[in-house]
């Protein structure tokens, strides 16, 4: 599929799309996504460029950062007050390109859509404890509801023996990645020191707290536990961790981490939306056997593609983006060199 060289006449709404697509969490915020204009439709690529080899080698973690940003593109869409018609992996042809999103008939923004679209920019990915609050009922139900639009299950761990259990297996996940070379080169290939100006990466900024600080383990993106003397955290906060969840999907293919992506993104926006914050910690899902462990976890033995946290707290810390121009071609044309999957 060739995309036009002349703007389109939504080229102006096609920059509102992508600016909101684009507001996504990724892993180690790599935005492996690029996008194009075709006939009047929004194209969105996987960039397999940006893929983590050891981290992600299937390509998983990238396709649910992709599927979170398809969500903020429909997102933004019906924030316009059209209907977006999304036709998923529309090229076999073309593996990397994972959606056609064109402009559907005019409706009228919903309340919970529009509440979502005005916590694009609140929402951020917190590297440390929480306050004391506890998500409520209520909001733990909403969040089940938004996945399961999607497709996919939101287990909520409230279980002391269940949040035990990943505890244990995202600190053998984290320190099997500690100990291998390779995992802590790829992890530092995305480490932007203070004041790094760069568009894509983990600024030192959001990464104040030791990443053994709470029950779950978190990535050592400043080197903390490599140097002898901050080797272990001085304060711990483990009763502050937050409400830890997995999601899960029946089966395990293209299409189910996609819709993975869209049910997370649905979730995190709902959560930013009631002052709610997340934190990610898909280590184990990265090793066959600590998966299957956490998938032990799911009521159905469902796949499960992410593990995360939920809290609240006072203050975030922005990570960068890319500028519009090298996600977005000026001159509307296809991305080259996308790659394609391994």
């Amino acid at each position: 599929m060739t995309a036009e060289r002349n703007p389109s006449p939504h080229a102006r709404a096609a920059h509102h799309l992508v600016r909101a697509a684009v507001l996504a969490p990724s892993l180690h915020n790599s935005q492996p996504w690029l996008f194009a204009c075709f006939d009047g439709a929004l194209l969105l690529y996987a960039d397999y460029r940006r893929r983590l080899q050891l981290c992600d080698p299937y390509g998983r973690q990238l396709m649910i950062s992709c599927g979170a940003a398809l969500f903020n593109l429909r997102l933004a869409m019906r924030h316009l007050g059209f209907r977006p018609v999304i036709h998923l992996f529309p090229d076999v042809g073309t593996p990397w390109l994972l959606a056609r999103v064109e402009w559907g008939a005019y409706a009228r923004v919903t309340p919970d859509a529009e509440l979502m679209h005005q916590a694009l920019r609140r929402r951020h990915t917190h590297r440390g404890p929480f306050s004391a609050a506890r998500v409520p009922t209520s909001l733990m139900e909403a969040f089940a509801r938004h996945a399961h639009a999607e497709g996919v299950q939101l287990v909520a761990l409230e279980d002391t023996a269940a949040r035990g259990r990943l505890s244990r297996i995202v600190h053998e996940a984290e320190a099997r990645e500690r100990r291998v070379p390779g995992f802590g080169a790829e992890l530092l290939r995305w480490a932007r020191p203070f004041g790094d100006d760069r568009g894509d990466g983990v600024p030192a900024e959001a990464c104040v707290f030791h990443p053994d600080c709470v029950a779950l383990a978190g990535r050592d993106f400043t080197g903390l536990t490599r140097r002898r003397a901050t080797a272990r955290p001085r304060e711990t906060w483990p009763a502050r961790t937050g409400l830890m969840v997995v999601l899960a999907t029946p089966h395990d293919t293209r299409q189910d981490w996609l819709r993975t992506g869209q049910a997370l993104q649905r979730v995190l926006l709902c959560a930013a939306g009631h002052g709610f914050t997340a934190g990610f910690h898909t280590q184990p899902l990265e090793f066959a056997d600590l998966r299957a462990l956490v998938r032990s976890l799911t009521p159905s033995g469902q796949h499960p593609q992410m593990v995360l946290r939920l809290g609240r707290i006072g203050w975030q810390v922005r990570t960068p983006r890319r500028s519009l121009a090298e996600v977005l071609p000026r001159d509307g044309a296809a991305p080259a060199g996308a790659g394609h999957p391994a």
